[in-house]
């Protein structure tokens, strides 16, 4: 559990708070002025501490100013007996995370605690993060908690030393070529070359120029010898992706290349040997195609040693809290921008969204989200309009037998508007319970209410 530092004049509230965070096994320490807790800090450098604005040595303002000064990556927690507006805009001003005017719940402490240091270790993350995109080109991390990531990464370092040719399945945007180019690099070939050819988009009547490359007047235009994909990648990977849209006369020869490992330029009567690995992928399902007619069924069992199936993001959501933060970052450095987080409600959003373009979609997304956004924070707005698609989010007519309820429909679209201005309030207010009931002129616990009834 977390260190966490009090600072209060008021000996009872020192007392208070001191046992009610020992009791959820925080590590609490105590200081009843300004100076006295600067010096706690240098000492044990507290992960949270919990400020009273009025001190008898110090303004509370001050001694946060200090602490961000000392050391900008500790929670600092306003306190004040007197629901000072002003004191709480200046406070979120200079870094700190919130402001409770006392008294307030024991329950609403703790939650905002635990809240306090979610914060602090994304932060930490995205700091590795950063470092980790500033060492590596962003082709190099193949990024993800889940399960299925765990072992797509298994599998590649289980296939990479090997010369094994793979097929990777997976839909669009999921990162096929990202875990080519990972097989390759982890490989004994990472110092050859790492060839990518989409075969979706080779014209027909070029597809085998292309790949298997030319000689001097093989056909109108051909003005000089050029080698192809193939020879390109001697000595090292050929990725070719989306290779079902290739044409059966091109299976036949790719099938041919796989047995011996050679090939013929157009206008050639000479076979050149050739050393590779290749590697293929397609975003459709290999059997199916071949049942289809669609593919080689010798060739498929030529290409299909060993298989990778990477599932879509919205199998495994779990990665995207992760992935948004890696592409925030990645964002920041590409647009000298210093956007720390999303809002709860976007990530809701990002949650919520079947993103079928996948990983390549969501960072698309974040991307523009940090590009717009004017502050170090991305708000939901700067989401919404990409991400909530209405017939997603209001999908009143899947059940048109069972009949349609206006009044049902009504509130639930009122319920949805009461969420978007709460969580927007709740945003502007740096999540300052006090200050967002102030604002919607409504009580807390009423407040309370509507942040839990609406999962907020």
């Amino acid at each position: 559990m977390g260190k966490i530092l009090i600072v209060d004049d008021d000996k009872d509230m020192r007392q208070l708070l001191s046992d009610i965070l020992k009791s959820e096994g925080y590590e609490v320490r105590t200081a009843e002025s300004g100076k006295k807790a600067l010096k706690e800090i240098e000492v044990i450098r507290p992960e949270i501490v919990l400020l009273d604005i009025r001190l008898p040595d110090m303004n509370g303002i001050e001694v946060l100013k200090e602490i961000k000064k000392f050391d900008e990556s500790i929670i600092v927690i306003m306190l004040s007996a007197y629901g000072d507006i002003q004191n709480a805009v200046d406070a979120m001003k200079l870094g700190a995370f919130d402001y409770f005017t006392k008294p307030f719940l024991n329950e609403e402490i703790i939650l905002d605690i635990k809240k306090a240091l979610q914060t602090r270790h994304l932060k930490i993350e995205v700091t590795n993060l950063r470092k980790k995109l500033e060492s590596k080109g962003n082709h190099e991390i193949f990024i993800g908690e889940s399960v299925q990531v765990k072992q797509i990464l298994i599998q590649i370092k289980t296939i990479a030393p090997h010369n094994m040719t793979v097929t990777i399945q997976g839909g669009s945007g999921t990162g096929k070529e990202l875990v080519a180019r990972l097989i390759h690099r982890n490989s004994v070939r990472n110092n050859g070359s790492f060839i990518a050819v989409d075969c979706g988009t080779l014209p027909e009547n070029l597809v085998e120029s292309e790949l298997f490359g030319y000689e001097k007047g093989a056909f109108t235009g051909a003005v000089t010898k050029k080698e192809g994909k193939f020879e390109l990648a001697n000595k090292g990977t050929i990725f070719l992706d989306e290779i079902t849209n290739l044409p059966f006369t091109t299976q036949a020869k790719l099938l041919r290349i796989i047995q011996e490992r050679k090939i013929q330029r157009l206008g050639s009567t000479k076979e050149t040997s050739i050393d590779i690995r290749i590697i293929t992928a397609t975003n459709k399902v290999l059997a199916e195609e071949v049942k289809k007619g669609n593919f080689r069924e010798d060739l498929y069992h030529r290409i299909n040693e060993f298989n990778i199936t990477i599932p879509s993001l919205r199998e495994r959501k779990e990665d995207i809290p992760i992935l948004a933060k890696y592409f925030i970052e990645e964002a920041n450095l590409e647009f000298k921008k210093n956007a720390e987080w999303i809002s709860g409600e976007a990530m809701k959003s990002l949650l919520n969204y079947s993103l079928p373009g996948n990983v390549r979609e969501l960072r698309n997304i974040i991307r523009k989200a940090v590009l717009l956004s004017d502050s170090n924070y991305i708000k939901e707005i700067d989401l919404n309009w990409e991400i909530i698609p209405n017939l997603e989010k209001f999908d009143f007519l899947s059940d048109m037998n069972k009949g349609i309820s206006l009044r049902a429909i009504t509130k639930k679209v009122t319920k949805e508007i009461e969420k978007n201005i709460i969580s927007k309030v709740l945003i502007e207010a740096k999540n300052n319970k006090g200050m967002t009931a102030k604002i919607l002129k409504i009580d807390r616990m009423t407040l309370y209410s509507k942040i839990k009834s609406l999962g907020l």
